[in-house]
């Protein structure tokens, strides 16, 4: 009896040790990643950076309990700014200075981040929008995907003409009445639910708020705003998500990263207003507000909530910041450009950027908190962005213009973008037959 009772507390000891082995190794284990990618989502569209007119309190609360960054930066077109947040490296460099070259760069040559993560044992899929990147999201290291072609696909609105997706190389048809947001949410959780014991990495770029702007699921019949509605849908979906990991109990062990692909666009941006203003810049412009996209980093637990960060974000920083946040390598066979500012996520000082640099087309700039070089040699003042850059006279008796300019201007010189891949296009960035198009579609609707 007594060797009995002695065995049943052994036992006892024993399990409460794997249970405790088992709680350690989950408070240890890697974190998931989520990166979500709004389209054309500008600052001003966004109601924690002072939106005049939008309203999103589903991302603001990510805001309210993470990190709202004010000074992130990517490329102002989709193309090159979704390359340069892949690989971590500049468009001189990989060539996605524009939106045809985008489409070019090769698995063998730019190394993206799921790759990098793969490396590290974790699992991932790429969601939603990968227009202007080439090949498939698997070509560059992506364990699932869902894809469709082009941008601002939300519905198949004509019988004859419907809409095809690829799920893991499978062609499927979006159906009369089906939305494509509320499919790539689904297929989001699909994933998230069978990799939830695993560490993963998903890549959720959206389709909103991408022109065609048209009604949503929940937009009234009469409705007369329809790109409100459109943020609001967006918003209302980034909540869902946040659901899906509280009730999966992910939550905790969960990093979610918000973020704009570049500016607000041309037709809703006269009311993208902040504090009554107009903002310099919009998608596809080498101003302020063209590449000052809003950044948000979430993680309960582990990111102190209410934290508003200055700190210079450019978009080459996020394949470094996942990479060092996995646990994983960094390539070492190609040249990378971005910084990890994983440190300020949790406080710490880390190693923060005095400028960053951004190119679309034929042009580029350096940029500190103050001041910004462009290509033509103007020096620009910053001090009272994002709403204005006057390009500063240079004399003598402004010794700090001169100081900043000749700071930025070693900057360039020492990134030398000019001997690196060069545009190829008409200068804008945007593709080729870009404008062509646009003139036929008129004419069309015209006659």
């Amino acid at each position: 009896m007594i060797k009995y009772f002695s065995f049943l507390f052994i036992a006892f000891i024993g399990l409460g040790a794997a249970a405790q082995s088992s709680k350690s190794i989950k408070k240890t284990s890697k974190p998931n990643i989520i990166f979500i990618l709004a389209d054309d989502l500008g600052i001003g569209n966004i109601s924690c950076y002072g939106s005049d007119n939008f309203k999103t309190p589903n991302i603001d609360l990510l805001a309210k309990n993470g990190i709202q960054f004010k000074n992130a930066y990517t490329a102002p077109l989709c193309g090159p700014s979704r390359a340069l947040l892949m690989t971590g490296r500049y468009a001189f460099r990989t060539g996605a200075m524009n939106q045809d070259k985008t489409g070019l760069m090769k698995p063998s040559e730019e190394t993206m981040v799921p790759k990098v993560l793969k490396a590290a044992g974790y699992v991932t899929t790429s969601v939603g929008k990968w227009g202007q990147l080439p090949l498939d999201p698997s070509d560059f290291g992506y364990d699932d995907y869902l894809r469709f072609k082009g941008s601002g696909v939300y519905t198949s609105s004509d019988a004859q003409k419907l809409t095809h997706y690829s799920i893991n190389g499978k062609d499927n048809v979006l159906k009369i009445g089906e939305y494509m947001p509320d499919l790539m949410h689904d297929h989001l959780v699909e994933f998230i639910s069978a990799n939830k014991d695993k560490p993963f990495f998903a890549y959720y770029p959206m389709v909103h708020v991408h022109g065609d702007i048209i009604a949503t699921p929940d937009s009234k019949p009469d409705s007369k705003d329809l790109f409100t509605d459109n943020i609001v849908y967006m918003d209302k979906m980034v909540g869902k998500l946040m659901h899906v990991l509280d009730s999966m109990h992910l939550r905790e062990n969960t990093l979610v990263f918000f973020m704009g692909d570049n500016g607000t666009a041309a037709e809703p941006n006269p009311r993208s207003t902040i504090n009554g203003k107009q903002l310099s810049g919009k998608k596809g412009e080498m101003k302020e507000c063209g590449s000052l996209v809003p950044t948000i980093a979430n993680w309960p637990g582990k990111i102190k909530g209410g934290q508003i960060s200055t700190q210079l974000i450019d978009g080459s920083d996020f394949l470094p910041t996942f990479t060092e946040i996995a646990g994983a390598k960094l390539p070492d066979s190609t040249i990378l450009d971005g910084r990890s500012f994983a440190p300020n996520l949790f406080g710490k000082k880390g190693n923060p950027r005095d400028w960053i640099f951004m190119e679309l087309g034929s042009d580029w700039y350096a940029r500190e908190a103050k001041w910004k070089l462009n290509r033509a040699g103007e020096l620009l003042d910053m001090s009272n962005a994002p709403f204005e850059e006057p390009v500063v006279a240079i004399d003598k008796q402004n010794e700090e213009a001169m100081a900043a300019k000749l700071r930025l201007q070693a900057v360039l010189e020492s990134l030398d973008p000019e001997s690196g891949k060069m545009d190829d296009g008409d200068g804008t960035g945007r593709h080729k037959n870009k404008e062509k198009k646009k003139k036929a579609k008129k004419e069309k609707s015209e006659n």
